[in-house]
């Protein structure tokens, strides 16, 4: 009899050695699952990156402390999973987030032009004043944008840039100077506004294209590769602070592979990239872009990991978010929808026929239900001889893409990421086209149908990146100027929001597995909230921040009381950056 409880009692040691233990854990808070609506726990446990359990504060620190066991009291707040961006220009913007002034979150146009005066005051010679992108008039108590002449008078010793969503920018008289731009300048699909004497105004203004913006901030300065690695490392220090865990990158216009991709891949590498980014390749050069993806299918693969830290921490995924340049249906509702190129279907089917055979998952940018029916029409095609066979695909945007249309989607597996462009845009659109009668994009129609739907910000350079500003639209339907652009019964409960920026962000990347819910086995990305968003009015939601972010287990920002917890990060470089100034988004 005691040989028998001997060995219950040496087994049960074992067991109790054999249990894995926790790197951290914490408690006392409401932790939203997210696997159904109303499951909360008290306690949640890590180890390596991976959730080991949820249950009680008692039951995990129990069963999961040890004396190395981080533990952190969650005070009653709110905790979810990381949010995850499926539409994010974030890589690019890394390169370029120390150079501008944010006017995300100022709530007065006096204000804004205060920081551009004083931010004038402290930028050195030779060097721009840019804000780019991130807001709109409807912000702002005044419900104007600023004139040129307001902005001479604020700024008429250094150039400054302004631009204004997709279709509209701001150059400063030492701007015009410092650029020589004259009577004779010019870019195609866009207009050089000039005065009755001939001299350019100042503004630029995007017509089939946004030309000459693009190509006029080309012209602004770039950082040097130190200062990019600082810069996207405070950009994503940035995103964290509102509980941003995780973007999926959609490439941009002069984003060029892999030259541009370098400043993020030295934070992966040295263990401070803070955010998993799955990133997607944009071929640049139009009429060159098959030979661009097959060079590419040549050097690099989908879900290739080109870091050393985490699972999926930074990871090519495939291709796009445009894959042609006849293919680009550019959407400024500042003017009427343009008609592709009769070439989009000749030119997009070989990159389609190429990718869908070398197994490379893509996603396209498309805006119009007209663009998408064309699309479409090639896809379908190229599925008849070289099926898609389940190959992860999904249109980037699809405002008014038709039920006709997502039924399409639907029948070749396809998904769709939207954004939030509508809360900047709907304004815009009301006047061009009229009030919609029906939510833009049909998000409630997607999920009804079971299509894949991942929710993003498109950000920076149309709308901020803060995506509790997103969460307000989807749970309103209204402008960021308070206009009510859905109408009221499209708008969605708050699981199935913060359902879209989780787990349903994750499908664009391939980890709906392993991502977007805080249960075992999943990835211990998680955010303590400023404000219960469960319970919060849609209006305070808009105000939720992070007080603390985990990924991959590890604490990698933290304010308030949790502020010590923080990891160090070097101040922004240059010197004058804005950010050591103003920060980013004006909370």
């Amino acid at each position: 009899m005691k040989k028998l409880i001997i060995i219950i009692f040496l087994t049960s040691m074992l067991g109790a050695s054999a249990q894995q233990k926790a790197d951290m854990i914490i408690y006392n808070g409401k932790i939203a699952t997210m696997v159904k609506p109303g499951e909360f726990k008290q306690a949640i446990a890590m180890h390596n990156g991976i959730v080991l359990a949820t249950g009680t504060t008692e039951e995990i620190v129990t069963n999961y402390k040890n004396t190395a066991t981080k533990l952190v009291d969650a005070g009653g707040k709110t905790v979810i999973p990381g949010l995850n961006d499926s539409h994010m220009h974030a890589i690019r913007e890394g390169l370029n987030y120390n150079m501008e002034l944010r006017w995300d979150g100022v709530k007065t146009l006096k204000r804004a032009m205060q920081m551009l005066k004083e931010q004038a005051a402290r930028t050195p010679e030779g060097a721009w004043v840019k804000v780019v992108g991130g807001w709109n008039e409807f912000q702002f108590a005044e419900k104007r944008q600023p004139t040129i002449d307001e902005i001479n008078a604020a700024v008429p010793d250094k150039p400054v840039f302004i631009t204004y969503l997709y279709g509209k920018a701001f150059l400063n008289k030492k701007g015009i100077e410092v650029l020589g731009y004259d009577k004779n300048t010019s870019y195609p699909g866009s207009v050089v506004e000039l005065d009755k004497d001939g001299k350019p105004t100042g503004l630029l203004y995007a017509k089939e294209t946004p030309m000459a913006i693009y190509r006029t901030l080309a012209l602004t300065g770039k950082l040097t590769p130190e200062e990019r690695i600082n810069s996207s490392e405070h950009f994503y220090r940035e995103i964290n602070s509102f509980g941003i865990t995780s973007v999926v990158d959609a490439a941009g216009g002069s984003q060029n592979y892999d030259a541009d991709y370098q400043a993020s891949l030295a934070l992966a590498k040295a263990g401070k990239l803070t955010v998993r980014t799955a990133y997607y390749l944009f071929a640049q050069q139009k009429g060159k872009e098959f030979a661009d993806y097959e060079k590419w299918i040549t050097q690099t693969y989908p879900n290739k990991n080109d870091h050393i830290l985490m699972a999926k921490g930074y990871a090519m995924e495939g291709a796009g978010e445009n894959l042609i340049a006849t293919g680009a249906d550019f959407e400024n509702f500042l003017e009427p929808r343009i008609v592709l190129s009769p070439d989009m279907e000749t030119d997009l089917e070989p990159v389609i026929r190429l990718l869908v055979k070398n197994r490379w998952p893509f996603r396209l940018h498309a805006t119009y239900g007209e663009s998408i029916d064309r699309m479409l029409n090639v896809f379908e095609k190229v599925n008849k001889d070289t099926p898609f066979k389940g190959l992860r695909w999904f249109f980037d945007h699809a405002e008014t893409i038709t039920d006709p249309e997502l039924a399409r989607v639907k029948a070749l597996g396809g998904g769709v990421a939207v954004q939030f462009r509508m809360y900047f845009q709907g304004e815009l659109y009301t006047k061009m086209y009229g009030q919609p009668k029906t939510q833009l994009p049909p998000i409630k129609k997607m999920l009804a149908m079971g299509i894949p739907v991942g929710m993003g910000t498109d950000a920076p350079r149309i709308s901020t990146y803060n995506p509790w500003m997103a969460m307000h639209w989807l749970l309103t339907g209204k402008t960021i100027g308070g206009m009510q652009f859905w109408p009221q019964d499209q708008i969605l409960d708050k699981f199935t929001a913060l359902q879209l920026y989780t787990s349903g962000s994750a499908w664009c990347s391939g980890e709906q597995d392993v991502k977007g819910k805080l249960v075992k086995g999943m990835y211990a990305d998680m955010v303590i909230l400023s404000d219960d968003y469960f319970t919060a009015n849609t209006e305070q939601v808009k105000h939720i921040t992070a007080l603390m972010t985990v990924v991959n287990g590890k604490i990698v920002y933290a304010s308030g009381k949790y502020a010590v917890e923080s990891p160090a990060i070097a101040a922004a470089i240059p010197v004058w950056s804005p950010i050591n100034y103003y920060g980013g988004y004006q909370k």
